[in-house]
Order: structure tokens, then C-alpha cells, then sequence
């Protein structure tokens, strides 16, 4: 089975940017669809952004589109995401998932492989 690791959160001031890095372990992640997920504390978990299998589709949640990027590198099986003005807001735990490419969705439900997660916090 597929497992992830995130890296990359920390503690930022509004305004900064950070590069979140997920590492997957498993020849078949290359063939998945992944995405980032957040949540904070006594909130459901919302999705951020997904990235098709081969890279060449991308979806950003409105709260983000502009300021986030989503990249992968299916040759190192990781994943990215480019976190670019961050703001008080963005102050969450991060998750990277992935799912088979049945079809190509942004709902937690629908990604059953999860990594632990990396906080990422931001002070005004």
C-alpha cells in the first residue's frame, strides 16, 4: 500500500511564503491522484488542492487560488505544494492523500491513503 510523509511546515509571518514536500513509498503512487488537505482545530477537514496522476490537471479551492501551487515529481514520487502569502487564515495541520485514478475529485471521503500531516502556522 501506498504510505506519505509530509515536511516542510513551520512557523511563518503573514505575508511568507513555505514549500510543503510529500514523499510517497510504493510503486503506485505515480499512477494516483493525490492532493493536499487541511485542518484546523474544531474544523472539518477542507480540501486545498489536487493534481491529476500525470500532473497535468490541477484544482485549487477558491481560498487559495492565486497564492497556491501544486507540483509532483512521479520519478522521485513526491509531491508539492508552493504556499506563497500566507496568511493567519492558512494556519492549519496539512495533509498530503492520494486515490486510484477512477475519477479526478477534491472530497476527503474519496482519498483513502493519507500521510500524518505537518503544521503550518502563521502569526499576524
Amino acid at each position: 500500500q501506498v504510505q506519505l510523509v509530509e515536511s516542510g511546515g513551520g512557523l511563518v509571518q503573514a505575508g511568507d511564503s513555505l514549500t510543503l514536500s510529500c514523499t510517497a513509498s510504493g510503486r503506485t503512487f505515480k499512477s494516483h491522484h493525490a492532493g493536499w488537505f487541511r485542518q484546523a482545530p474544531g474544523k472539518e477537514r477542507e480540501f486545498v488542492a489536487v493534481i491529476s496522476w500525470n500532473g497535468g490537471n490541477t484544482v485549487y479551492a477558491d481560498s487559495v487560488k492565486g497564492r497556491f501551487t501544486v507540483s509532483r515529481d512521479n520519478t522521485k514520487n513526491a509531491m508539492y505544494l508552493q504556499m506563497n502569502n500566507l496568511q493567519p487564515d492558512d494556519t492549519a495541520r496539512y495533509y498530503c492523500a492520494s486515490r486510484v485514478t477512477t475519477r479526478f475529485t477534491t472530497s476527503p471521503d474519496t482519498f483513502p491513503f493519507w500521510g500524518q500531516g505537518t503544521q503550518v502556522t502563521v502569526s499576524s
